[in-house]
């Protein structure tokens, strides 16, 4: 079992995992995570976080397609994350524990403090974050078909990375294959559990490029031909429940029920359904002629009045910012103050110096010469200001003036 295989190699030790047909015979060595101030940290939950980022980034690019708004869709996700997590949990501790020969038993303490030793299913999480993603969009007026349209892509996404960190762990793979198979595979951790030089199904891969598969289909089909909301949906239960239904048969870890396994017979049954509904629901709504939520008012209404609360937001905020630097001192203000009073001072300075420049120049020269040339400014200032006296000074032109 999953849970039995993480403990049986630390996380610190190097494994190794080989294709013994694939390319001539291709081995990869590696460590299944590292440690962070002491705590093993497993590349397992890594990537199944970077899947979980991804979907998210890809769901809010589209967002706007299927009539949403991205804060409310940003609300649901986040409840939906939350219940997907503790329904993959309780489904495989509660069918570990109804199987007589899995040899664990949880219970409601153990379910959630045993986590760290592994067990996830993804049945569990598809239908945990089902009901708490419907619980979320009731609450945010979300149109819950619309967002299970965008929901599944991010599933989708989530599935064909995930799997691979079961490729790091080494587990979730299949029965003893031929031993000429392409793809058999065989590892340090694999090996502990079939005989020696027996190579295995790995059905993480299948798993992972039927997903791949699936969610390129699906995102060329929504773009022209979706007509109903929930078809891509139903369409993501048929395609994953089809194929989890060959692949599961081929695990050697299923949860089982009695003589069942639980996920293909769950499997099956999704695959069925989901078809039938498909079918019904696209006649109905060709007869009908039932828009798409995104070409609704109702839709359209939602999303003008998320857009005007947004920008009301950010009107208020720019207020608040503007309101606020007014009122607080600004640093540039009183160094343009100190620039300002520096520039007077320095006209000031200039001012002076200028003058006494025009003074120096002025007392530039011999004092004595000076002296001199006082004597006939003032006899020539005396002859244009008094001009009578030079008159009287010569009677001649005196009587000539008289004469004329």
């Amino acid at each position: 079992m999953t849970a039995l295989l993480q403990t049986s190699v630390s996380v610190t030790q190097e494994i190794e995992v080989e294709f013994p047909n694939l390319f001539g015979g291709l081995a990869i060595n590696y460590y299944r995570g590292f440690t962070l101030f002491g705590i093993p940290i497993y590349w397992y939950g890594v990537i199944i976080t970077v899947g979980v980022i991804l979907a998210y980034l890809y769901a809010m690019h589209r967002t706007k397609e299927f009539g949403l708004c991205k804060d409310r869709v940003f609300d649901v996700v986040f409840a939906a994350l939350i219940g997907g997590f503790v329904g993959a949990r309780i489904y495989y501790c509660v069918f570990q524990t109804l199987d007589p020969n899995s040899g664990v038993k949880y219970d409601f303490i153990t379910t959630f403090t045993g986590i760290r030793d592994g067990g996830l299913a993804i049945y569990g999480g598809i239908i945990g974050g089902f009901l708490v993603g419907f619980i979320a969009c009731k609450i945010r007026k979300v149109n819950f078909f619309s967002m299970c349209d965008l929901a599944s892509f991010g599933f989708l996404i989530g599935q064909t990375l995930g799997r691979w960190g079961n490729f790091v762990n080494q587990e979730a793979y299949g029965s003893v294959a031929d031993p000429d198979w392409l793809f058999g595979m065989t590892g340090t951790i694999i090996s502990q559990n079939v005989e020696a030089g027996a190579v295995v199904h790995p059905c993480f891969l299948y798993e992972s490029v039927w997903c791949l598969i699936g969610f390129i289909g699906l995102h060329f089909y929504s773009k022209k031909l979706r007509t109903f909301d929930g078809e891509i949906f139903l369409l993501y239960i048929a395609w994953y429940g089809l194929g989890r239904a060959f692949i599961e048969g081929l695990r050697t870890d299923s949860l089982m029920l009695g003589d069942f396994r639980v996920s293909q017979l769950l499997a099956a049954v999704s695959f069925v359904a989901a078809t039938v509904l498909f079918i019904v629901f696209k006649i109905l709504t060709e007869k009908k002629q039932i828009p798409l939520y995104v070409n609704t008012d109702a839709s359209k209404a939602m999303l003008e009045k998320d857009r005007l609360e947004a920008e009301a937001a950010a009107a208020k905020k720019a207020a608040k910012k503007a309101a606020k630097e007014r009122t607080a001192p600004s640093i540039l203000d009183e160094s343009a103050g100190d620039i300002t009073l520096e520039s007077e001072n320095d006209d000031n300075d200039t001012d002076e110096s200028d003058i006494e420049d025009v003074s120096d120049k002025d007392n530039d020269g011999d004092p004595e010469d000076m002296t001199d040339d006082i004597p006939e400014k003032e006899e020539q200032a005396d002859e244009k200001i008094d001009p009578e006296n030079t008159a009287d000074s010569d009677p001649e032109s005196k009587s000539d003036k008289e004469d004329k």
